[in-house]
């Protein structure tokens, strides 16, 4: 085509011009005539979400409940990497390695984040079950998509509350969805608390699929039953506890498993400077994709929190730090030691970190108090939950620049010369943030993803086990709940009605599976019963709550743990109501709990 001359250039803008002119006059004209009608300006979206329509369709549930699961993970294990652990903190357990001294006044305290930060989260649960529950009615759904969805809220908002009744005692119980600012709450006892969890719990078991029906991760009916046992022991109705606990325990589907199973039945070989491990049923509960029972065919799983890894919303990230939030559960990293930091005469005795039996990633903040570490182990014998691959306490040196190198490390024995964290002098029995015994089920020796590998194709033994920086989660699906716990509920049942003989034959069966010499009845108390707990729980237990729930954490950790013993005081069996809550409610009065300042 010929280039045109800029005499046709100017003219086509002239026309190009005008006709702008005109087509914007009758834009004016057309506006003049139809401004007059008030439905001009509505606003008519074609689609929209809003309070008005955010509850109709099965999806919109689905994803109500998924966000309910999403809540309790976050809360429970991958907000940050402290206050999942103050679950485990400031009991007769576990201890804060690396202070210097405890700070009870400070920490259990109307005003202090230790005690504060479960009010919030488990309102905002049982808030959105509420939710759930008050948009049934109005939705599409089926009546019997009502009846399950009804039955997940329900167990939901037990859930919430539970935790709030353990630790705080009289608190507001909210049962419906509230859709305007309230500041006048009231607070109902513990006891009403604890009768509406029952019914809810009674409701969810009867309505909530049975255990094969649902996806690994899912509640059901057996989750409900679990739970139901737990609450009806804590509020001292002992016989329906037992008759809920062994509903589960009597259920087809549900079994100890007693036979090796998973990914690692066939041990760990040899490799180098590391003997072979042979393991045992309770050490294959807690390796890597085990826990589920589609996947691993694990029928003692109850609830499993399921984490993926670098998969979006699974929880679990091989490239973000863990002080972003939510990118893992840091057990690894708060509760192996810092043995970067052990040296014998100032030469470094492992590498650090490495996927072995050191502990991955440890920083040391959280040990085992002496109690957890050795008393209740006393006269152990064969119980394999003591055995080194379960509770660590000797390692294998990896340095090849220290004469210990393949060599035994024992915290049990340790060499001339040895130190810790900031070169202190480490003792044999004495936590030290470098070196203490742990419970291997917080890490995965041998097994961390290969992305966080920083070298796999080494040749060298451990060249190719040594982490990247941005290690130190527990890459496992978590138990929330499992079978071997609902025994241990059901003794604890039976130690209410005075069958301490039945108490004695439920504890026996988790014993037996684990290799441990049976118990007399007459030995049986709740103490008994909290230690066997430790040995079969240990670490995976939110122990807070079952030392709030039973009224013992003051006797317990005045008993087990000197570090914090001397401050203890009588009224920390329960935790002060929040500060904040009582100024927020200033249309009425919430009371605080005797003993803290009101």
């Amino acid at each position: 085509m010929p280039a045109r001359t800029t005499n046709q250039l100017l003219t086509i803008y002239t026309v190009f011009m005008k006709t702008i002119k005109i087509l914007l006059l009758l834009g004016v004209l057309v506006t003049g005539t139809v401004a007059c009608k008030k439905s001009f300006l509505d606003e008519k979206a074609v689609d929209f979400l809003s309070t008005s329509n955010a509850f109709k369709t099965e999806a919109d549930f689905k994803a109500s409940v998924t966000n309910l699961y999403g809540r309790i993970r976050s809360h429970y294990y991958t907000v940050n990497d402290y206050q999942p652990f103050w679950y485990l903190y400031r009991t007769d357990a576990y201890l804060d390695v690396a202070s210097s001294a405890a700070n009870l006044p400070g920490q259990i305290a109307p005003t202090a984040g230790e005690v504060t930060f479960a009010w919030a989260p488990h309102y905002k649960i049982i808030a959105e079950a509420n939710t759930i529950i008050h948009r049934l009615p109005t939705s599409d759904l089926t009546d019997a998509q009502k009846l399950l969805f009804e039955a997940r809220a329900r167990f939901f908002r037990a859930f919430g509350y539970r935790a709030l009744a353990y630790l705080y005692g009289n608190v507001p119980l909210v049962l419906e969805e509230i859709e305007t600012p309230k500041t006048d709450f009231t607070q109902s006892t513990r006891e009403q608390v604890y009768d509406q969890i029952i019914t809810d719990l009674e409701f969810a078991a009867a309505n909530l699929p049975s255990i094969d029906k649902v996806s690994d991760g899912e509640i059901s009916n057996i989750a409900a039953y679990h739970l139901l046992a737990e609450v009806c022991n804590s509020a001292k109705k002992f016989e329906k506890a037992r008759d809920a606990a062994t509903a589960v325990i009597t259920d087809p589907n549900m079994a100890l498993m007693t036979a090796r199973f998973g990914s690692r039945k066939n041990g760990i070989p040899a490799n180098g400077i590391f003997p072979a491990i042979a393991g045992d049923v309770y050490w294959d509960l807690f390796q890597p994709q085990n826990q589920n029972r589609k996947t691993a065919s694990n029928k003692e799983a109850i609830w499993v929190i399921q984490f993926e890894t670098d998969v979006p919303g699974g929880g679990n990230s091989s490239t973000r730090s863990v002080f972003d939030g939510d990118a893992f559960y840091a057990l690894e990293r708060v509760h192996t030691p810092l043995m970067r930091d052990v040296k014998v005469n100032g030469v470094a005795v492992f590498q650090w970190p490495v996927s072995d039996f050191t502990g991955g990633r440890g920083v040391g903040f959280m040990a085992p108090d002496a109690w957890f570490a050795d008393t209740v182990w006393k006269n152990a014998g064969a119980d394999v939950r003591n055995a080194n691959h379960n509770f660590v306490r000797d390692f294998i040196g990896t340095n090849p620049a220290s004469p210990l190198y393949g060599q035994v490390f024992s915290t049990k024995n340790l060499p001339a010369g040895a130190t810790g964290f900031n070169n202190a002098v480490l003792k044999p029995g004495v936590a030290e943030r470098a070196l203490y015994p742990f419970q291997s089920k917080a890490t995965t020796p041998f097994a961390h993803p290969a992305s966080l590998l920083n070298n796999p194709n080494s040749t060298d033994v451990v060249g190719k086990l040594v982490l990247k920086g941005g290690a130190g989660g527990t890459y496992l699906d978590q138990y929330m709940f499992r079978l071997a716990e609902t025994y241990l509920l059901r003794a604890e049942a039976q130690l209410g009605l005075s069958r301490t003989d039945l108490a004695a034959n439920d504890i026996n069966v988790v014993r037996s599976r684990s290799n441990a010499g049976a118990v007399d009845a007459a030995d049986v108390n709740i103490d008994y019963i909290l230690d066997e707990r430790l040995r079969e729980l240990g670490v995976e237990e939110k122990r807070m709550l079952t030392l709030m729930r039973l009224g013992k954490w003051v006797d317990r950790v005045r008993k087990c743990n000197p570090f914090y013993a001397a401050q203890v005081q009588d009224h920390y069996n329960l935790w002060p109501i929040p500060a904040s809550e009582i100024e927020k409610n200033n249309q009425n009065k919430l009371n605080q709990n005797p003993g803290y300042p009101q």
